[in-house]
C-alpha cells in the first residue's frame, strides 16, 4: 500500500466537516494540470454533533472522520495521513466599528497615520467581539477588514491623506475567526490519526472554484444556503471584503413543508430535496392522507417562507455591501429550491439572470465528477480539495515577532497589521509623540512651546524595512522598534521673543523694546528660561509714547510716518520710518517792521508770509503789490533771512 507522506504532492485528501454531513474527497493533479477526483465518501451525522459550523461533540465527529478515512483508503489502496480542511463561513464573526482620534493639526496626514487609525479600528472590533476582555487576546484570528468611510472633523471623506485637522476617524467592517473553531478542527484531525495539511475558509474555497479569477474583481456575493444558515461572502477588487450570515436556510423550508402537509421532518426533508428533481410529487402524511401535487403547487404553498429566506439574505448583503452587488451566486444544497433564486433577485433589486446557481458544471479543469457529486452542495468540498492540491494556504504562518513565536492564520494576504491585531500590539506605539509642552508667561499671558517631534516606529521584516502592509510568509521574523517621544524644549530668551523691534526716527534707529524683565527683574543678554517664568516686555507702543520717551515736543502736523502725514496718535510697528522737520527762524522786515518767524520747512517762500501777518486777501482793494528788497516778487519766490518785504494794495 502506498503511503502519502508530507512531501507527497500527488494525492490530496480533503474533508468538509459540515453541520449535516461530512464529505471526504481524494484527488490528484494530472499531467495536463487537471484535478482528478479518485474517490469520495459522504456520511451524515447520526446526531447533532455540529452547531453553526463549530464542532460540539469531538468524539462523534472523530468517529465519522475515521470511517471516511478507512473507506477511502480501502478504495484507493493507499494510506492517508494528512487532510486539507476548512473553517465554516458561518463561524466567522463580523463587527462594524468606528474609531476617532485626536491628531496634531500641524502635521499633514500621511498613509502611515491612516494605517494606524485603521489598525486601531480592527483592534476595537476585536475587543467588542471578545466582549471587552483584554485577557483573551488570542480568542479570535483576524481574517480581514474593509473601510466603509473616513472622517475628518466628523465630515465624511473619501480619503484622509494630504489633509490636516484636529480629529480623524474611520468606520470599518472587520472579520474574525474564533480560535475554538480551529482548535476543534485540529483536535478531530489529530484524534483521527491525521495531520492538518492545509486549512482555508469555506467561502474562500467555494469562491476559488465557483467564480473564475477574472470575475473576482467585480463586486459579487456568494451565498451558501445550507441547512441551518445561509453564509454570505462579498467580493470586491479581487478580495473578499465582508462575510455575513442569516439564521434562515433549508431547515425553514423543511419545517414549512412539514407544517403545511403534516409530515415528519425526514419526510419533509426528502420532499424538499425532490422538488428540484421531479415535476410531480406523491407522498402520504402522518395521518395517512395521500397527496399528488405538482412541484409548482407545493412551492407556491410555501412561498412565504422562500420570501422570508431571500429577504433576509438580500438585507444582509446590502447591509454589508452598501448596495446590491453586480451579481449573486448561490451554492449549497438548499440553493436548488425552485423559485428561490427568482425571489431573491426580486428582493435584492437585480435582474433574474444576475442571480444564478453554481454547480460543478462551472468548474474548469476537473475530472471524476459523477451524478452523485455534481450539485451546488459539492462546490465547497471540491474547493477545499483543490485548495489543498494547490497548497495555496499553508495552515498557519509561524512568525517570530519581537522574539516571540506567533501562529498567524494565513489568508494568502496576511500582513504585518494582522500580526499586530492578533497580538494586541498597541498601534499608538507606532506613532511618534511630541515632547512635553514648555509653559511660560509673556506679559502675564500663558504661552506654550510645543515639544520636539519624536521618530516614527521602524518595522523590520527579515531585517528589511517594512510597513503595516508588508505581506508575511511562513518563517518570517518581524521586529518593531517603537516610535519615540520628542524632547521637552529648553529655550533661551531670544528663542521665544524678539529682542528688537526697530524703527527709524529721523534716520536714527530706535528699539521699541526698552526693557526686558524676567520675574520682575531687568535682564540683559540671552539667558535660559525656566518653565513658568514670567517675561515682561516694556515697549513703546504708539507715537505719543515715543515722543515722550524721546522728550520731543512736536506737533502732529509736522510729523511724517512712512512718508505720510498723520493727524492723530497711531500704533507703531517695526520698520516704521518717522520723520519731522526741525524748526527754523527767519528775520524779516515786513512793511517797515522787523519780524521773526519760526517755521519747519526746507525753505520759506513768499506766500508763507501770509500765515504770520494780518493781511486780508479775500477782498481786493486794488492791485496787490509784492516786493522783495525793492524788486517785484512772485508768490513762490524763496525768502531769505534779512529780506525786506513790501505787501500793499495800489489804488
Amino acid at each position: 500500500m502506498k503511503e502519502i507522506g508530507v512531501l507527497d504532492n500527488d494525492l490530496v485528501f480533503s474533508l468538509d466537516i459540515g453541520t449535516r454531513t461530512i464529505i471526504g474527497i481524494v484527488g490528484e493533479y494530472t499531467e495536463d494540470e487537471k484535478f482528478n477526483i479518485l474517490a469520495y465518501s459522504i456520511k451524515e451525522h447520526s446526531r447533532r454533533n455540529m452547531y453553526d459550523g463549530q464542532i460540539h461533540n469531538i468524539e462523534e465527529v472523530t468517529k465519522i472522520v475515521k470511517e471516511i478515512k478507512e473507506e477511502l483508503e480501502e478504495e484507493i489502496g493507499t494510506s492517508l495521513n494528512k487532510a486539507s480542511i476548512a473553517a465554516a463561513g458561518r463561524s466567522l464573526k463580523t463587527c462594524k466599528v468606528r474609531v476617532d482620534k485626536e491628531i496634531d493639526p500641524t502635521t499633514e496626514i500621511d498613509r502611515k497615520i491612516v494605517e494606524v487609525l485603521e489598525l486601531e479600528g480592527v483592534q476595537k472590533a476585536q475587543e467588542e467581539i471578545n466582549g471587552g476582555k483584554d485577557g483573551n487576546r488570542f480568542k479570535y484570528y483576524s481574517i480581514g477588514y474593509s473601510v466603509i468611510e473616513y472622517y475628518l472633523e466628523d465630515n465624511i471623506m473619501s480619503s484622509l491623506e494630504g489633509h490636516r485637522g484636529d480629529k480623524i476617524g474611520v468606520s470599518l467592517l472587520a472579520t474574525f475567526l474564533p480560535q475554538i473553531v480551529i482548535e476543534g478542527l485540529y483536535s478531530v484531525i489529530s484524534k483521527s490519526g491525521l495531520e492538518v495539511g492545509n486549512i482555508t475558509l469555506e467561502p474562500i474555497a467555494a469562491i476559488n472554484v465557483a467564480i473564475k479569477e477574472e470575475l473576482r474583481l467585480l463586486n459579487l456575493a456568494l451565498v451558501d444556503i445550507g441547512a441551518g444558515t445561509s453564509d454570505i461572502a462579498i467580493t470586491k477588487d479581487g478580495n473578499i471584503m465582508a462575510y455575513a450570515m442569516t439564521s434562515t436556510a433549508g431547515d425553514e423550508i423543511t419545517e414549512a413543508l412539514s407544517k403545511k402537509y403534516l409530515l415528519d421532518f425526514n419526510q419533509a426533508e426528502a420532499l424538499k430535496i425532490n422538488l428540484c428533481k421531479e415535476e410531480f410529487q406523491e407522498f402520504t402524511n402522518v395521518v395517512g392522507m395521500e397527496y399528488k401535487l405538482s412541484s409548482k403547487e407545493i412551492v407556491e404553498d410555501i412561498k412565504e417562507t422562500l420570501v422570508q429566506i431571500s429577504m433576509e439574505i438580500a438585507e444582509k448583503i446590502i447591509e454589508y455591501n452598501g448596495k446590491p452587488p453586480a451579481a449573486v451566486f448561490l451554492i449549497g444544497g438548499s440553493s436548488q429550491m425552485p423559485g428561490l433564486k427568482e425571489i431573491l433577485a426580486n428582493n435584492i433589486g437585480l435582474p433574474k439572470e444576475r442571480v444564478s446557481i453554481r454547480d460543478t458544471s462551472f468548474i474548469e479543469n476537473i475530472n471524476g465528477i459523477n451524478d452523485k457529486i455534481k450539485g451546488p452542495d459539492i462546490i465547497t468540498p471540491i474547493g477545499i480539495a483543490m485548495e489543498g492540491a494547490s497548497e495555496k494556504y499553508k495552515n498557519f504562518l509561524q512568525i517570530e515577532f519581537n522574539g516571540e513565536e506567533i501562529r498567524l492564520f494565513n489568508t494568502d494576504i496576511a500582513k504585518v497589521s494582522d500580526l499586530l491585531v492578533l497580538t494586541g500590539y498597541n498601534p499608538r506605539k507606532l506613532i511618534p509623540k511630541s515632547g512635553e509642552d514648555f509653559v511660560y508667561y509673556l506679559n502675564g499671558k500663558r504661552q506654550v512651546l510645543m515639544g520636539s517631534k519624536g521618530e516614527a516606529a521602524k518595522i523590520y521584516v527579515n531585517n528589511q524595512n517594512g510597513d503595516l502592509n508588508t505581506l508575511l510568509k511562513d518563517g518570517d521574523i518581524v521586529n518593531i522598534i517603537e516610535g519615540t517621544k520628542g524632547e521637552k524644549r529648553s529655550p533661551c530668551l531670544y528663542d521665544i521673543i524678539k529682542k528688537e523691534k526697530i524703527i527709524k526716527f529721523n534716520h536714527k534707529e530706535i528699539n521699541l523694546i526698552t526693557h526686558i524683565k524676567i520675574n520682575g527683574k531687568i535682564v540683559y543678554g540671552n539667558p535660559r528660561i525656566d518653565e513658568g517664568d514670567n517675561i515682561e516686555l516694556e515697549e513703546i507702543d504708539n507715537l505719543f509714547d515715543l515722543l515722550e520717551y524721546l522728550e520731543q515736543d512736536i506737533k502732529l502736523q509736522d510729523i511724517l510716518i512712512n512718508g505720510k502725514q498723520i493727524n492723530n496718535n497711531v500704533k507703531l510697528n517695526p520698520k516704521d520710518e518717522i520723520y519731522f522737520i526741525p524748526k527754523k527762524n527767519i528775520n524779516l522786515i515786513i512793511n517797515g517792521e522787523e519780524k521773526t518767524i519760526e517755521y519747519n520747512k526746507d525753505k520759506f517762500i513768499f506766500v508763507d508770509i501770509f500765515d504770520y501777518i494780518d493781511f486780508d486777501l479775500s477782498i481786493p482793494r486794488g492791485k496787490l503789490i509784492l516786493k522783495v528788497n525793492g524788486e517785484n516778487a512772485e508768490y513762490l519766490a524763496e525768502i531769505k533771512n534779512g529780506d525786506q518785504i513790501e505787501i500793499y494794495w495800489d489804488n
